[in-house]
């Protein structure tokens, strides 16, 4: 793969990266680049994680030696699933499970868990440098990648020690790239900002969008919030499980859901359905047949997501059928991952237990 191929593949679907130039040049230096995403195993795996999922696959395919940072400690300071480490733990497994399902090399992927880092002294000596090199400002500002507003830190200080951490995974694993969604930008900022003060190398961004929720952008209700504030209330969340698909979702309630999701005719912008099509069918190499009776039409497949992008922006696309054909293509790509999490009475336990909290 050449050197333009591979920038090419990193770069798809992409919010930015940080910089391109940089990538760039480690790429024709030759450079055997190390990558890695942290994440919190938090609850159940919805479909907005595939987006960083696949981009994982991407990385893998240009040579990146990859790693995937189970964040169990990180999900504990931030309250997930009760401060259960057991159970934060096994929530990690069932989200490994799910990326294999998913087509994720795993055998090409280090696994770690952040009980790997916090055992060694040497990770707690980075996060301390980390800190005193960072203002209490500062830290405070990034408390937004871990979903918090800052004044949070003022009940429960454990907050601020987080993005010092996450800061810390990333010098503490000597990385090239950290890959995250928009919303992990001011943790990757601050470890571009740090580094030298810390004696590291500067990490390259790589940032993913976040999927927007099956209620779609609501800009007219948005004045008055900064950027951070409104897309953590338009993605799709598992805290909200009426904007989310999970992966786990039975097929007729895939289908169910997306039968009420946003798609206004002819509306692109912060809509769930085509960003469905986006970032998951049509990057997994995909086609979308959306069968029609003759008097409409008749089926029609899309080979690429802008033909699609297009005819349904000129209202050539009823929203109804391309809300059918996306549930049905979108039900093929999750029913290995129904089916291996589904054989695993674990993680069924796990997936129960987790509604059943939810509803409460």
């Amino acid at each position: 793969m050449s050197v333009e191929e591979k920038i090419n593949l990193i770069k798809r679907n992409t919010e930015e990266i940080v910089t391109l130039e940089e990538l760039k040049k480690k790429l024709e230096e030759g450079t055997k680049l190390k990558g890695y995403i942290g994440f919190e195993p938090s609850g159940l795996f919805h479909i907005g994680w595939l987006i960083w999922g696949q981009k994982v696959k991407d990385l893998v395919e240009a040579g990146v030696e990859m790693s995937l940072l189970v964040a169990t400690w990180h999900a504990w300071i931030n309250d997930k699933l009760g401060g259960d480490l057991e159970r934060i733990h096994l929530a990690g497994e069932y989200a490994v499970d799910v990326l294999n399902s998913y087509g994720v090399d795993m055998s090409k992927v280090r696994v770690v868990y952040a009980e790997d880092f916090v055992k060694d002294p040497n990770y707690w000596a980075l996060v301390i440098r980390v800190a005193k090199n960072t203002s209490l400002a500062r830290m405070k500002r990034a408390l937004t990648i871990m979903g918090r507003k800052a004044e949070e830190a003022e009940l429960d200080t454990s907050k601020l020690i987080y993005p010092a951490m996450q800061v810390s995974d990333i010098f503490y694993q000597d990385l090239d790239i950290a890959l995250g969604g928009t919303d992990q930008r001011k943790a990757h900022m601050l470890a571009r900002d740090v580094a030298d003060k810390v004696g590291k190398k500067k990490v390259i961004a790589v940032h993913t969008p976040l999927l927007v929720s099956l209620q779609g952008g609501q800009r007219m209700n948005a004045q008055g919030m900064d950027e951070d504030d409104y897309l953590a209330s338009i993605k799709m969340s598992k805290s909200k499980p009426e904007t989310a698909i999970f992966v786990h979702d039975p097929p007729e309630l895939v289908e169910a859901k997306l039968r009420s999701a946003y798609c206004p005719k002819g509306v692109i912008e912060d809509n769930p359905v085509l960003q469905i099509n986006k970032y998951i069918i049509f990057a997994n190499k995909g086609t979308l047949k959306v069968e029609r009776d003759a008097k409409y039409g008749g089926d029609i497949e899309f080979k690429t997501y802008e033909e699609l992008e297009r005819t349904f922006a000129e209202g050539k696309l009823h929203p109804l059928d391309l809300k059918l054909a996306t549930a049905r293509k979108l039900n093929e790509i999750l029913e290995p991952i129904r089916k291996s999490l589904y054989s695993k009475s674990k993680f069924e336990t796990l997936i129960s237990d987790i509604e059943k909290s939810v509803t409460r």
